[in-house]
């Protein structure tokens, strides 16, 4: 048995009895991700890497379903500039109060279903917005996760930057939000036993830390990101899919030792699994939407081949540009 086939072999256990699909390093499943956390063993995991949806409307079947049929639905759509389409973007200003205690609560049982799953000192990294982060953070925090800071994806988007709805020529002068230049990503950690050091930790769990560059430097909490390539939304389209020049060192990041399972429980269009899949690290996505779930098991294959090394090659010319400042 080659090292692909043992790493999937020790995978399937963690299928339970969802429906399931294999590639050589990972595995997507169809399940609910709070149901399949809390049917796992204690400690099994050892990180955590998503990007979730926070329950928002723009994400539930109908807007989407909307969004395709050109009927708007609560998604906002960008103004036309220099002659080109663009697609709608999540309007997350649009959540009332009720539905951002929703969004409380659900982090927060979220939060604690990690807990038990995840490995002590496991880490997670996890997506966010600049108008969310301060929600989301502080109910994963009270359900008992170790806040270890955040790192910035610096990325130019056409969010935020608008004039006042309904009234852009009465204020021209005026934006209700700053454009958005950057993506937190929380980091959190499942705290260690009491008295036990990072090394200890280490040793007993293959946690508690963070994996350094490939050149020995440590990972930074500043990370110059190029907005997802076409050829890779072209594999899969879905609303946020993230690029594979993006994923691929946050999921080397979360295993300190370089082994381990690393766990996306909102899998979306499987670009987490695609990294973890194209440097050989195991890992399983959990998507409960079916239809959510199909794209993503014919995308990862393709978006594990990504060729990343033009982006790279700026991205280290823009990083030394930043280090000058």
């Amino acid at each position: 048995m080659d090292d692909g086939t043992a790493q999937v072999a020790s995978l399937k256990t963690l299928a339970l009895d969802y429906e399931s699909r294999s590639f050589h390093s990972a595995m997507a499943v169809h399940a609910d991700c709070f149901e399949w956390l809390g049917r796992l063993p204690e400690n099994t995991l050892h990180a955590v890497v998503t990007d979730p949806p926070y329950g928002v409307k723009e994400y539930n079947f109908d807007q989407l379903e909307k969004k395709d049929n050109g009927n708007g639905g609560i998604w906002r759509i960008p103004p036309s500039f220099d002659g080109h389409v663009r697609s709608p973007l999540p309007r997350f200003t649009a959540l009332d109060r009720k539905e951002r205690d929703s969004v409380d609560r659900f982090f927060y049982e979220w939060g604690k279903q990690v807990i038990h799953a995840l490995r002590p000192g496991g880490h997670i990294f996890l997506a966010s917005n600049s108008f969310l982060s301060q929600l989301v953070f502080g109910a994963l925090v009270r359900s008992g996760l170790e806040f270890r800071g955040e790192f910035i994806r610096l990325v130019r988007t056409l969010r935020g930057g608008d004039r006042p709805k309904n009234a852009e020529e009465e204020f021209p002068n005026v934006c209700s939000m700053p454009r958005g230049c950057y993506e937190p990503w929380g980091i959190f950690r499942k705290p260690l036993p009491a008295k036990m050091t990072v090394a200890e930790c280490l040793r007993t769990y293959q946690t508690g830390g963070l994996r350094r560059l490939e050149d020995g430097n440590p990972f930074n909490d500043v990370v110059v990101s190029e907005r997802t390539p076409k050829r890779e939304r072209d594999v899969a389209n879905h609303p946020s899919i993230k690029p594979q020049s993006l994923m691929r060192q946050v999921v080397r990041a979360s295993l300190p030792l370089g082994e381990g399972v690393i766990a996306d429980p909102f899998m979306g269009s499987g670009s987490t699994v695609a990294a973890a899949e194209a440097l050989g690290l195991q890992c399983v996505g959990i998507e409960r939407y079916q239809d959510y779930f199909d794209m993503a098991c014919a995308a990862i294959p393709g978006l594990a081949k990504a060729d990343i090394r033009s982006f790279v090659a700026r991205e280290s010319e823009l990083e030394s540009q930043l280090h000058l400042l």
